[in-house]
């Protein structure tokens, strides 16, 4: 009949209460008192690269986040999938209001929505109403707020927290997909030792790297090279794939290989993307071959 949680808070705040416990408790100040909208100064400063750099971390850290929670909770529950761009729209709607108050940019967070999934919630008023329960208790009952040790909402989040955690499917995942697992880990990591932002930033750092370390396979491909006799024929060497920097060293190894005393036709057609660097390097190579080999490289690009 009494959700976890709350009896949880209810008895931290009970001992706390009970034997004068010096530990720190939820500060609640009046809405009005913390309404403090902002300065012709502070828009000025809007034309500093610091404050832009603040501003465009923060946009793209917090969508992030609330595409991340809303992906979560679309796996958490069979009703209606989240419409992404409403999120995002709403997001920076709510956001613009709270700038124009001085409050605190606002995100989705998971721990927040999985609580009220287990409350039993169907609709998309469940989140309106948990809004509301927020406002209800800051502008009617501070008081009451104010007694509740911080350790306890602490408490309560890292418990919400553990239970999202997916036990039973670490151990496949690292099986079977080794670099999800490290950003994984990685991630949770530099929440727990950070903090929720900068975790998520480092997360999504990570990421990205993976992401271009996956997409920049390359493939060199060799035909002709068992050829005898006077004239064996031309090298005929395939390059397939993506050809960024992260797979230079690979690309030129292998090309560096190839026997100078062969002429040489150098097929490019078959990679999809070639970085500065990787150009860069062929038109290197295939000019430090023709000069040191036998017979001029053919490139077909």
């Amino acid at each position: 009949m009494l959700p976890a949680p709350l009896a949880a808070v209810a008895l931290a705040t009970v001992a706390a209460f009970a034997f004068d416990a010096p530990v720190a408790r939820v500060e609640v100040q009046g809405l009005l008192d913390a309404v403090q909208p902002p300065g012709t100064g502070d828009f000025a400063r809007l034309a500093e690269v610091g404050v832009l750099g603040t501003v465009i971390a923060f946009t793209l850290i917090a969508s992030a986040e609330s595409l991340f929670s809303a992906a979560a909770v679309d796996r958490l529950h069979d009703g209606p999938r989240t419409d992404y761009d409403k999120e995002l729209v709403a997001q920076g709607a709510g956001n613009t209001v709270c700038g124009m108050l001085g409050a605190l940019p606002m995100t989705a967070v998971i721990v927040r929505s999985s609580a009220n999934l287990q409350a039993g919630a169907r609709t998309k008023a469940s989140r309106v109403l948990h809004g509301v329960w927020l406002l209800v208790f800051a502008a009617v009952f501070p008081a009451a707020l104010g007694v509740i040790p911080v350790a306890a909402l602490a408490g309560v989040l890292v418990h919400a927290g553990w239970k999202l955690i997916p036990v039973k499917e670490l151990a496949p995942l690292w099986r079977e997909h080794r670099g999800e697992a490290v950003v994984l880990g990685a991630t949770a990591l530099s929440i727990v030792v950070t903090n929720m932002f900068e975790g998520v930033l480092i997360g999504l750092l990570l990421a990205v790297a993976k992401s271009a370390w996956e997409t920049s396979h390359v493939h060199v491909e060799v035909s002709g090279a068992d050829g005898t006799g006077d004239d064996p024929g031309p090298l005929r060497v395939r390059v397939l794939g993506n050809a960024t920097f992260l797979r230079l060293p690979k690309l030129l190894d292998e090309l560096e290989a190839l026997p100078r005393d062969r002429a040489i036709e150098l097929d490019l057609t078959g990679l999809r993307h070639v970085d500065h660097a990787c150009g860069a390097a062929l038109t290197a190579w295939t000019d430090r071959h023709n000069e040191e080999g036998v017979k001029a490289v053919k490139v077909a690009a």
